[in-house]
């Protein structure tokens, strides 16, 4: 016997083009939801528990930066390597002076305020679902660029995640969690900005600008962080609009 196919709630598990679809309406967030996904997503990266393993996320987009720039410049993406200390390196090969480095150098900083401000805008435009669905296929590919076992574990959880979430498609659901995450992105990019502050190695991403360029590192932490204050600006419209 047979009957119409189950549905995992309210979508066609055969109909892959209704998971990403946009929202035709999307539902205004309320002031109770940004609340409680403001305070949530701060709590998580005030606790120190819950944000050692948070921090690997913001690392993770931060890595991930540098290799879509350098890709998008010209040079070559080899591999990527997250460590415990919430430190990490991508590997892109190419000129070893020139706009691309630079910009491929770059990205780093800045780039998990600039997606953060893009998922919380994605969300409260009702676009989660294909945000989620985009961001599955990067994560899948970023893992045959994976060299640890760590940074295999963290794309891998961060994936099965972001699957979970997209396949059981529950609109208001995915939409207040990609603003959480957003958030989480931008106090994370505050926070991984903060330890740069008095870094004078000339391992770091300011150093390595510096050297490059011969502008003074304190110029590119200004960049850094004038980028995240601009991300912080572009999302601070959509989560202040429901107390206005």
């Amino acid at each position: 016997m047979t009957g119409a196919a189950p549905t995992v709630r309210g979508v066609d598990p055969s109909d892959l083009s209704a998971r990403l679809r946009p929202v035709a309406e999307p539902a205004a967030l309320t002031g109770t939801g940004v609340a409680v996904v403001l305070v949530v997503a701060v709590a998580a990266t005030a606790t120190p528990a819950l944000w050692r393993h948070l921090r690997l996320a913001v690392t993770l987009v931060h890595e991930l930066g540098h290799a879509v720039v350098g890709v998008a410049a010209g040079r070559r993406f080899t591999g990527f390597v997250l460590r415990g200390d919430a430190s990490g390196h991508a590997v892109t090969v190419g000129p070893a002076r020139g706009l691309g480095v630079v910009a491929t150098t770059w990205a780093g900083y800045p780039m998990p305020a600039l997606v953060g401000a893009g998922l919380v805008l994605a969300g409260a435009k009702g676009w989660a679902a294909p945000v989620l669905a985009a961001s599955l296929v990067a994560l899948l590919v970023a893992l045959l660029f994976v060299r640890s076992a760590l940074t295999g574990l963290v794309v891998l959880t961060v994936g099965l995640s972001v699957g979970t979430l997209w396949w059981w498609r529950e609109d208001p659901v995915q939409q207040h969690v990609l603003v959480g995450v957003g958030v989480v992105l931008l106090v994370g990019a505050w926070r991984h900005l903060g330890s740069l502050v008095g870094d004078r190695s000339p391992r770091s991403d300011t150093g390595a600008l510096a050297h490059l360029t011969g502008v003074p590192a304190v110029v590119w932490l200004v960049s850094f962080a004038l980028a995240c204050a601009v991300a912080a600006w572009a999302a601070s419209g959509p989560l202040l609009a429901p107390f206005a």
